[in-house]
């Protein structure tokens, strides 16, 4: 009769079958729904109480968990922030395709004013600004989310008027990237004003009309 090696002990014994891996659950687990509840509730934090004074403590008491939830996530509340802001680069909006150089500044503005003018997003932005000069992180972050997404756009349309003949060969993207949010930041952000009636409107053509000088 022989042994199964399979079933053989002592030193010189083959291994025996491994046992599977068990898949780590409970929690080992990252619920989406948390993570999403976590995200929402940081930037409901920051537009009551601003950066300096958000807490983990606070974050988890806003999206109804406990604290070692938000820490299992991230480590501090400067990399959660880091990595809202980061996430909100990589969402991208796509460049408007209306067909002339004025339909397209006009989209543009619209889209720009209606995302200044959430509730979330005018208490936010300006916040977090002024932690950018202290963090040179969260600069990053947001010359990265605000900044560079705006400027490939500019640079769709600055290209396209210029294949239709709109602008000139040497238009300068940047340039018409100033000309044409600069204004709605400063009304929306900085001075918090209402948008008169065809205000959009004017600066639309305002824009376009420096552009093709």
């Amino acid at each position: 009769m022989t042994t199964d090696p399979r079933t053989t002990t002592g030193p010189g014994a083959p291994a025996g079958p491994r046992a599977p891996r068990r898949v780590p659950a409970g929690a080992a687990v990252l619920r989406e729904d948390v993570t999403d509840a976590i995200r929402a509730a940081v930037f409901d934090e920051l537009a009551a109480v601003g950066f300096a004074r958000m807490s983990i403590e606070g974050i988890a008491r806003r999206a109804g968990v406990g604290k070692t939830a938000v820490y299992r996530r991230w480590k501090s509340k400067l990399e959660l922030v880091l990595d809202l802001v980061s996430a909100f680069a990589e969402q991208g909006l796509p460049a408007p395709s209306t067909g002339s150089l004025h339909g397209d500044v006009r989209a543009l503005l619209e889209v720009a004013s209606h995302a200044l003018r959430h509730p979330v997003a005018s208490q936010v932005i300006p916040d977090l600004l002024v932690e950018a000069a202290r963090h040179p992180e969260i600069s990053d972050a947001i010359k990265a989310a605000l900044l560079d997404g705006q400027r490939g756009i500019a640079a769709v349309i600055v290209r396209e008027a210029v294949e239709r003949g709109e602008l000139p060969g040497g238009a300068d993207a940047d340039r018409a990237l100033d000309l044409i949010v600069g204004p709605l930041y400063w009304r929306l952000v900085v001075v918090r004003g209402e948008l008169p009636p065809g205000y959009l409107d004017d600066l639309a053509a305002s824009a376009v009309a420096a552009l093709s000088r």
